[in-house]
């Protein structure tokens, strides 16, 4: 007799547990859809230097391990760049490192002395757009906008998308510093 109650109680135990693990499944997919479906990071910075001086930096990708946060990550990466600086100039990466991973970058549009825009490729990892955009900082120098955006395909992926502006954007603060400190040398 008390078997058959304990039995009884287990199974609605289990029960409880299935329709909670189901109720949670639901909640997070159904979540995940009602999530955004792209992830945008912007940072800025103001840089004592004319636009062109920033420009001939940002708009050359042989320049990048001058001023990119990645490079540090991994100085054993290896780096490629195709092209000269402009509009389809391309830089590939391989790198053991699982925090900079292999991909490429290539320049898609250029503005001069205002907007660089990238398509980045980071293979299974997927695909996002970056742009440089300068303007005048009203007499303070040049003001730099850095913006990075993604499509998110999936509910995980929407999910994970919450942490884009922590993630992308703490590297993008320390690219603009670099880039700031190079382009101010005298």
């Amino acid at each position: 007799m008390w078997l058959g109650r304990y039995n009884q109680r287990m199974k609605g135990l289990l029960k409880a547990i299935i329709y909670g693990i189901a109720t949670l499944l639901v909640i997070f997919f159904a979540g995940g859809y009602a999530l955004p479906e792209k992830a945008y990071v912007a940072r800025q910075a103001v840089i004592n230097a004319p636009p062109e001086k920033v420009f001939a930096i940002v708009s050359d990708l042989k320049r990048s391990s001058e001023w990119s946060p990645w490079f540090a990550l991994d100085p054993n990466m290896k780096v490629t760049v195709d092209g000269p600086a402009g509009k389809d100039q391309k830089m590939s990466w391989t790198s053991n490192d699982p925090n900079v991973g292999n991909g490429s970058q290539t320049t898609i549009d250029i503005e001069l002395n205002k907007r660089v825009v990238s398509s980045l490729d980071f293979g299974p990892m997927g695909q996002a757009v970056a742009a440089i955009s300068l303007s005048d900082a009203a007499g303070q120098g040049t003001l730099v906008e850095w913006d990075f955006s993604t499509t998110l395909n999936n509910p995980i992926e929407r999910w994970m998308g919450l942490m884009f502006d922590r993630w992308v954007g703490a590297d993008y603060e320390k690219g603009l510093a670099n880039l700031k400190a190079l382009a101010e040398k005298a």
